[in-house]
């Protein structure tokens, strides 16, 4: 692999407004905020990463700024190997983190330099991202559409059904009754050979998540994410996994060692980290091969822009196993001045990028009017 001497990283905050809110269990996206960083080396090779900036709705150009600040420590340096950026930033900022306590933060703009730093390694390979990684050639990998609000999402599903999606993820949390009501209305809507997934996010009691798991068996789904909180005791975790008879899945907040630990027991079946929230390439990636050498499935989480949605599906295609891509179908200018039309979908598939790194790099022209860090002139 060739070296890389960064002698620019910087970093771009935008806001893209939507016509409807989106719903989770704790609150309601109002517009889509997405941080870019971009790495530039020596040769004049350029990458292309994002840091996760969802929450809270302020927080994407402070993201924006500290990957500015932080990116300055690695102009000038000669970097064997992209991971190396990874573990030299890890590293020297764990005092930051306990000094500032910002440890989301600065994971996830460790996170977007990581992503940059791979795209850039595999354009001056002229390779795709996972091929660079190791990955063994691969046409394309399943989807399922994401971020389906609980009002009326029979109809949002058989939508996207008529597109040509083939597995969906409802959105719960907020009431067992309507929630499961939700269900069988996507159920009938889509059909039994469809793949339905739920997702509460943290929401539930171990009490309510059990009733609900066993509420929703009949009708058949992959997988029960996030039910309860990600910081319950293990034997809250271990009760309901024992009582449930869906398969639990979860990963989009945890870090580090928690997904060995979580990699080694047998509560979560299906492992969701986000490639921006923490790790990176390097992290997620050491993550996935494990899950999937533990015969666990791996599903990396996504909803955000378009520079994470080809980071998260090339770490997909690099590691196998039988997971799925998580794809979001709301409108979304941050993820369509990325891809385009890169990623169509096809009896519930999308085409794995051929071109060199991510395969895409964003229409920062396009993207200007929703740019709000650094200001605009």
């Amino acid at each position: 692999m060739k070296s890389i001497k960064p002698v620019s990283i910087e970093a771009f905050a935008y806001r893209v407004p939507i016509g409807t809110p989106i719903k989770v269990s704790f609150g309601t996206f109002r517009d889509r905020p997405m941080v870019l960083v971009r790495v530039v080396d020596s040769d004049g090779a350029e990458g292309w990463g994002e840091a996760w900036c969802n929450w809270p709705a302020v927080g994407a150009e402070h993201r924006a700024r500290l990957a500015n600040d932080i990116g300055e420590r690695l102009i000038g340096r000669t970097l064997e190997s992209p991971d190396q950026a990874f573990r030299q930033l890890t590293a020297e900022l764990e005092v930051m983190v306990l000094q500032t306590g910002e440890v989301g933060p600065i994971a996830q703009v460790i996170a977007g330099i990581d992503i940059a730093m791979w795209d850039l390694a595999a354009r001056k390979q002229d390779l795709p991202l996972y091929r660079a990684l190791g990955g063994a050639p691969r046409e394309s990998v399943p989807v399922y559409a994401t971020g389906i609000n609980p009002d009326q999402p029979e109809r949002f599903a058989a939508a996207r059904y008529a597109e040509g999606h083939r597995a969906f993820k409802l959105k719960t949390g907020f009431d067992n009754a309507r929630d499961l009501r939700n269900l069988r209305a996507m159920r009938e809507a889509v059909g039994e050979a469809a793949v339905l997934t739920c997702d509460a996010n943290q929401a539930l009691s171990v009490e309510a998540a059990i009733e609900f798991a066993r509420g929703a068996a009949p009708i058949n789904l992959q997988w029960f994410e996030e039910a309860i909180r990600v910081d319950a005791p293990p034997g809250h975790w271990r009760a309901l996994a024992d009582a449930s008879p869906i398969p639990l899945a979860g990963g989009e907040n945890l870090q580090g060692r928690q997904f060995d630990d979580a990699i080694a027991d047998n509560v979560l079946r299906v492992l969701q980290p986000d490639v921006t929230k923490w790790g990176g390439i390097t992290g997620n990636f050491h993550v996935a091969q494990a899950a999937v050498a533990a015969g666990k499935r791996y599903c990396p989480h996504f909803f955000g822009g378009g520079v994470s949605i080809l980071a998260s599906l090339h770490l997909l295609a690099a590691a196998g196993g039988t997971g799925l891509l998580e794809y979001d179908c709301h409108p979304n200018a941050g993820r369509e001045l990325v891809v385009g039309a890169l990623l169509p979908v096809t009896d519930g598939r999308v085409p794995v990028p051929r071109g060199a790194g991510l395969g895409a790099a964003p229409d920062v022209a396009g993207l200007q009017q929703f740019r709000t860090w650094p200001p605009r002139h």
